[in-house]
């Protein structure tokens, strides 16, 4: 099964202090133990959650990010086309208040028939996928 991974989760995995954080954790050790299990994000979510984790928790969670949260998912970089067609999809949805990267996040997936989310932002399961832990 493949499983898109948000922001969330990561800031989720990386802040001790996270209200999601244990959860996050045990379900991240259980699905990386798991084979035939692969977790994808965008170079969008990289650049976000790197941002996020820097001014929330400094260097050292960068670094963890980095170092040891990426290597276990494949990283989908965004086209031109992907752009064109979440920034339409983002503009076309400005009242739901969900941002410009999970709308990439949204056609990604669609567009690799990826059904599940490791995420704790509520959007996703609004735009019908499956989300955990």
């Amino acid at each position: 099964m493949t499983t898109f991974v948000d922001t969330s989760a990561f800031q989720a995995v990386l802040s001790e202090t996270d209200s999601g954080h244990d959860r996050a954790l045990r379900w991240l050790e259980r699905t990386t133990a798991e084979e035939d299990e692969d977790l994808v994000t965008t170079n969008y979510v990289v650049v976000e959650t790197s941002a996020l984790m820097h001014a929330r928790l400094g260097g050292v969670a960068v670094r963890a990010f980095v170092d040891d949260l990426l290597p276990v998912c494949s990283v989908q970089y965004v086209d031109a086309t992907l752009h064109a067609r979440s920034v339409s999809a983002y503009l076309a949805s400005l009242s739901r208040r969900s941002s410009l990267v999970d709308r990439v996040s949204f056609e990604l997936m669609r567009e690799m028939k990826i059904r599940r989310a490791f995420t704790f932002d509520r959007d996703f399961a609004r735009e019908g996928f499956e989300t955990v832990p």
